[in-house]
């Protein structure tokens, strides 16, 4: 087994301790990012210490999550976060799950929770990371480019090198910080999906565990009702998405059948219908599911199909232009779609 100590000595060196470099079970090494424990406060949605749902697992605060400096690569079968490689695309959710769980004791798939921990975090810090979400470069930042692949879209740039864009690509605006987190691929994210439009979660940080179960007729998802509690999937009064005129809204009332897939609002422009008019549960904020400041600066937009069981993706691939983001969530394509715009990030909640 090659030994990595001197490149993880290198890199906790470089990065003030704020990056490492971890082995999995087959001794292959990846990049990581460590995010230390915040509290609803900290990152501007609350006024108590109420710790994020991403540092607690089975009812016990965590000091600190990792997760993936890059978009996973794939070596000798395992993916792994590594720099510049080009990532391995078409990952299905439950072939991201599994891969991620196989790397070994305290590795998953990235859950929702730390997507959202890291969003809320940038939000908070006033600065929203850009990257490449206009084939090959930012919508906005045009002259900020990364290194590109091998593969065109209609003679355009597509998708570029991990961690190849600025140091404005990255979630704190620092050589630190996690690359790629809006736009290149559509990341698959655990402990969230929509089923007939009703918002199921695996509650906490619980998602990162191989020993919960995110089948679809697993009895751990949960539903959200107005007042925070979770309830069984399918209870009346639980939140869903509903449409009116075409926008996105959350409400606990009847729903509007859509007439076309895929709907998309702003994350900025997202509402509030029937039976949340006067209150919005706290954990919708804290796992980035709805903006604590209506119209206020986020980036990304949430996509939503249904009925039927939909996983979800964080991000937004290459050409989403301005609805890609931090907060960008597609709840649109079920467990079994592989794309080649679908990725996925590792997530680490053991001990370092």
């Amino acid at each position: 087994m090659t030994d990595y100590s001197d490149l993880k000595l290198a890199v906790e060196m470089i990065s003030g301790g704020k990056n490492t470099v971890l082995l999995d079970k087959f001794g292959l090494p990846s990049v990581m990012v460590v995010i230390p424990k915040m509290t609803e406060k900290d990152v501007g949605i609350g006024s108590d210490e109420t710790v994020l749902p991403a540092f607690k697992i089975e009812e016990k605060e965590k000091k600190y999550f990792c997760i993936g400096k890059y978009i996973n690569t794939v070596i000798n079968g395992s993916p792994c976060s590594l720099p510049l490689p080009f990532y391995a695309s078409g990952f299905s959710f439950e072939t991201a799950l599994k891969a991620n769980f196989d790397k070994g004791a305290g590795w998953c798939l990235a859950t929702n929770a730390m997507y959202a921990a890291i969003a809320l975090l940038c939000k908070a810090s006033g600065f929203m990371p850009r990257g490449n979400n206009s084939f090959g470069k930012d919508y906005s930042k045009p002259f900020e480019k990364s290194i590109p692949v091998l593969g065109y879209d209609h003679d355009r740039i597509a998708k570029t090198l991990c961690g190849s864009g600025p140091v404005s690509w990255n979630h704190n605006n620092d050589a630190t910080g996690i690359c790629d987190l809006n736009g290149n691929a559509a990341e698959w994210a655990a402990g969230l999906r929509l089923v007939d439009g009703e918002i199921n979660i695996i509650p906490d940080n619980n998602a990162a565990l191989p020993t919960v179960d995110q089948g679809a007729e697993s009895t751990l998802w949960k539903a959200i009702r107005a007042d925070g509690t979770l309830v069984e999937p399918g209870t009346e009064g639980a939140i869903k998405l509903d449409l009116v005129s075409n926008h996105i809204t959350f409400t606990t009332g009847e729903q509007t059948s859509p007439t076309v897939n895929n709907h998309y609002t702003a994350f900025s422009a997202l509402g509030a219908g029937t039976g949340l008019t006067e209150t919005i549960p706290q954990l919708l904020y804290s796992l980035a599911l709805f903006p604590k400041a209506p119209g206020d600066k986020y980036t990304g937009s949430i996509y939503a199909t249904w009925p039927g069981e939909m996983l979800a993706l964080r991000g937004g691939p290459y050409f989403f232009n301005i609805t890609a983001g931090v907060f960008c969530i597609m709840l649109s394509y079920p467990r079994t779609r592989r794309d080649g715009n679908f990725q996925n990030r590792s997530g680490y909640v053991g001990e370092l």
